[in-house]
């Protein structure tokens, strides 16, 4: 008896050590297969794949470039994930109502004939609009980083032209050059003292090439995780400013302990109420990728691709999903199921979010199901309604967009100063849809309807600029001048809607 309960003690000894406890995060090493190509996570594209070795397990379907990791990945930190306690699935599940997902936001993922194109709503409000080619090497390169060869150095510009296998050379300004740490500050550090003619430089893309203007490079290279920005060789220590306060502090605590000492490190938004263990996590894979990176830029010949961007839906996952969005809904079942995959690794709490949309059984396509092709039929006219019977003029020129608001059928009830400023508030909340909509970049001018009170053109810029908060692209605004006009200009980093959806018919 005495022995039977040893060997019983023993055994249950054996099964605790084997299985964690439940309330327990838990460390899971899953290692690539044979070949190596155990399948990237969102934010940890693998670098670029060598072009003498093609993917054999491309789909027939949707011929999609996948990126190889090198034979050297295999049981890196890039590989682990972490399972989180049912506790902390909850929380982060969001909200829902009789069982279903409950969320401000919807993103529809539509493909067709090898074109992916992304619908971003707000309700039933169309908000941002994107097509990706896959494979796109040529115009979708933001983000991609390359070892290059300056062509020419312009003094005079205080830029020099550098090769990275585009069509047109890419342009690198004086002030996109990487400080020496033994640099003073304020002191200027000329390019042609930097850079000479056929020397190779590390470079990443920041704007994607534009009409007959080359892609923008810079020398500060920043890689984009889940949760975490890693700037390589920096001593940038930053958090996101759209965190409360006291999540702030929190994660600057965890910061100071994940930050590597001789990178530097940006905490982004999604990394309210993650744990240590997952900012650790992305930190770790991060720097792996840039050791990478490193290796191959070392024996590169120049231009070469070194590292590629996720493709758009997956970088759209990374950069805006979270439980705020209702769902997401893809017409393709590969990708759909490609997603699913990748969100079950990095965010298991919204895994089940994902929607498979079967245009062969659903009597409406998926851009028709959710108004996508009605509301960017509209978005293609110079001409939009405000719902109080007032417009707006959206004109496009070579050197800015000018925007004209009139009061149109809007003819009001008590004042005209009044009516006036009523169309104005209108407009500024449509006037800030609009740019984001179309993605119009550099200079904009809006010419508002003219108002006598101070205090209603107050109002009127302090509504237009909370509209603009909500834009992710950076902005900056200026108050009515004196000819009652507003200026401002928006960070350009594509070509448009109305370039983005002609690509897309094409």
């Amino acid at each position: 008896m005495e022995e039977q309960k040893k060997r019983e003690k023993s055994t249950n000894e054996e099964s605790a050590k084997g299985g964690p406890g439940k309330d327990s995060p838990v460390v899971e090493s899953k290692l690539e297969d044979g070949a190596g190509t155990g399948k990237p996570k969102i934010g940890d594209s693998r670098p670029a794949p060598n072009a003498d070795k093609p993917d054999s397990h491309t789909r027939k379907k949707r011929k999609r470039r996948r990126s190889k990791a090198s034979n050297s990945s295999r049981g890196n930190p890039e590989n682990i994930s972490l399972e989180l306690d049912d506790e902390t699935l909850k929380k982060r599940r969001g909200r829902e109502r009789k069982g279903k997902a409950v969320g401000r936001y919807t993103m529809v993922v539509h493909v067709e004939d090898k074109v992916t194109q992304i619908a971003m709503l707000e309700g039933r409000s169309l908000i941002e609009f994107y097509v990706s080619r896959p494979s796109d090497d040529i115009s979708e390169i933001h983000g991609n980083i390359y070892m290059g060869r300056v062509e020419n150095v312009l003094p005079g510009m205080e830029a020099a032209f550098v090769d990275i296998g585009t069509p047109k050379n890419a342009v690198l300004y004086q002030s996109d050059l990487i400080k020496n740490a033994s640099s003073k500050s304020n002191e200027i550090v000329r390019i042609e003292d930097v850079l000479k003619n056929k020397d190779s430089t590390l470079c990443q893309v920041t704007k994607n090439p534009i009409a007959h203007k080359g892609a923008r490079l810079t020398q500060e290279i920043s890689l984009a995780g889940r949760f975490v920005v890693l700037v390589p060789n920096s001593e940038t220590f930053g958090i996101s400013k759209r965190l409360p306060e006291k999540e702030r502090k929190r994660l600057r605590q965890i910061l100071e302990k994940a930050k590597p000492a001789e990178h530097g490190v940006i905490v982004r938004t999604a990394a309210q109420h993650i744990t240590k263990e997952e900012i650790e996590q992305d930190v770790t894979r991060l720097v792996h990728q840039w050791k990478e990176i490193v290796k191959q830029s070392s024996k590169a010949d120049t231009p070469k691709l070194l590292y590629r961007e996720p493709e758009m839906p997956f970088r759209m996952i990374r950069e805006e999903f979270n439980k705020e969005y209702r769902s997401v809904v893809i017409d393709d079942f590969d990708l759909f199921e490609e997603v699913k995959s990748y969100l079950a690794t990095v965010a298991p709490a919204l895994a089940d979010r994902i929607e498979y949309h079967d245009n062969s059984s659903d009597e409406l396509d998926l851009f028709e199901r959710f108004y996508v092709d009605e509301q960017l039929a509209k978005a293609l006219d110079s001409k939009v309604w405000l719902p109080s019977g007032g417009s707006l003029i959206i004109e496009h020129t070579e050197a800015l967009t000018v925007i004209d608001v009139n009061t149109g059928k809007n003819v009001g009830t008590s004042s005209l100063e009044e009516t006036v400023y009523r169309n104005n508030l209108e407009a500024a909340k449509e006037v800030a849809h609009q740019l984001r909509l179309r993605d119009i970049g550099g200079i904009i001018v809006i010419d508002f309807v003219d108002m006598e009170k101070a205090q209603h053109r107050n109002e009127v810029m302090k509504t237009f600029r909370e509209e603009l908060a909500r834009d992710k692209t950076r902005t900056q605004v200026f108050g009515i001048s004196e000819l009652g006009l507003v200026e401002m200009t928006r960070k350009r980093i594509g070509e448009g809607l109305t370039q983005t959806f002609t690509k897309a018919q094409e």
